[in-house]
């Protein structure tokens, strides 16, 4: 005899589990706790076997047959539908984690320690903005090549550099998924020309004197927090990237020695860096020591000693000070500092470049390393530190266009 809709409805629980039949195999069981079960009999390979087809009140009557005529079928074609069932949710599960989005974040994972913390960090927010909400959940195994070109050509709408960078990116987390196995073709190879190509820009930087003599009287003038003019005070004298003068630790420095060493995992080319410290500048720290010498970090953040200041604080002072973005950056002042060297003060280029952190081979091949052209170095910090000095004060200056004697 079949079920019925009221009979599978009013069972109630018994002191012992119990089975009502329909037919074809399909039972209803009822617990002594008042669970209710589909279950399907079947004979598979002259075994009897049971297959759970889900709760009562999630599943009616009509969807527990349709799921036993499924289950006829596979047997009827020579499959087992409890081994069925399993693989289904062995791939569910294998789906759930290949995803784009989980195999984005574990390629992350993977080279953030090759990272800057500020590059990791901004990557990471690109693609929860401009990639998660299209395809991160979906397999990255069924993600095309027009699907990633649409996205990036939306991104670079907004922003060339962003694109460029996600386009990276995207190909690093389809060959990491390429080469553990997760899926046999790269579909970002083909993204190659899909964007146009990036103009190089120049770092906005003033070169001529009278120019930089106006910006260093102006940054003596700022009245904002003391640790933020110091540092826009040592910015232009020790030409670090934005990110390691930020980031400076006081471990780092030897101010008896005159000395900053840059650990390696905190510049780019992932080198460390000795940095020659001019009169001045051991100044500037030294008084700065007192206000946060206590502390980890020589510039911490207004919020929280535990961080450093934020990467847009200086320029963000530079605009306070009537500057344009047009005008100079944090970063500009490493241009200024390499032209007027060579331009003015006539430095070398080697020494020029070994104190800018260049990973570049000399004239015999050789590649950077932290000591070399050292005292030269040393003598290029000090002049360069005293020629700002003297621009500043107003001293007679020698415009970029005649070379210094």
């Amino acid at each position: 005899m079949a079920l019925t809709n009221i009979q599978v409805s009013n069972a109630k629980p018994k002191d012992k589990d119990f089975k009502l039949f329909d037919y074809d195999g399909l039972f209803l069981l009822v617990t002594a706790k008042g669970g209710k079960y589909w279950r399907f009999k079947y004979r598979f390979e002259g075994k009897e076997k049971l297959l759970a087809l889900g709760v009562y009140n999630d599943r009616s009557l009509a969807d527990a047959r349709q799921d036993r005529d499924a289950a006829r079928k596979l047997v009827a074609a020579g499959m087992d539908p409890g081994k069925e069932k399993k693989l289904k949710k062995q791939e569910r599960v294998a789906n759930a984690v290949n995803t784009f989005k989980v195999i984005a974040l574990a390629w992350h994972t993977h080279r953030k320690p090759e990272w800057s913390a500020t590059h990791a960090g901004r990557l990471l927010r690109s693609m929860e903005l401009d990639i998660f909400p299209f395809i991160g959940d979906k397999l990255i195994a069924d993600v095309t090549a027009p699907e990633l070109v649409s996205l990036l050509q939306r991104v670079a709408v907004r922003t060339l550099e962003t694109a460029r960078r996600l386009q990276i990116a995207i190909h690093g987390v389809f060959r990491h998924a390429h080469l553990t196995g997760i899926i046999k073709h790269n579909p970002a190879v083909d993204l190659r020309g899909v964007l146009p190509t990036a103009k190089h820009k120049h770092m906005a930087a003033p070169t001529e004197p009278k120019a930089v003599a106006e910006l260093l009287r102006a940054i003596d003038g700022f009245s904002g927090s003391y640790s933020v003019k110091c540092a826009l005070l040592l910015a232009p004298v020790l030409f670090v990237r934005p990110g390691e003068l930020r980031a400076a630790e006081w471990s780092e420095f030897d101010l008896d020695a005159a000395e900053w060493n840059i650990p390696c995992h905190k510049m780019k080319m992932k080198l460390p860096h000795l940095v020659p410290l001019p009169t001045q500048s051991v100044s500037i720290l030294r008084e700065l020591q007192k206000l946060t010498g206590s502390g980890k970090f020589v510039f911490p953040s207004h919020r929280s000693p535990l961080c450093c200041m934020s990467e847009n604080t200086v320029n963000a002072s530079l605009r306070r000070l009537g500057f344009e973005k047009e005008e100079i950056t944090g970063h500009g002042f490493r241009a200024m500092a390499r032209t007027m060297l060579h331009e003015i003060l006539q430095f070398t280029p080697d020494a020029i470049e070994a104190q800018l952190a260049h990973a570049v081979p000399d004239r015999l091949g050789r590649a950077y390393n932290r000591t070399k052209h050292l005292q030269e170095r040393k003598k290029m910090m000090q002049v360069w530190a005293d020629y700002l000095d003297k621009l500043k004060q107003g001293a007679k200056v020698i415009p970029i266009h005649q070379k210094a004697a």
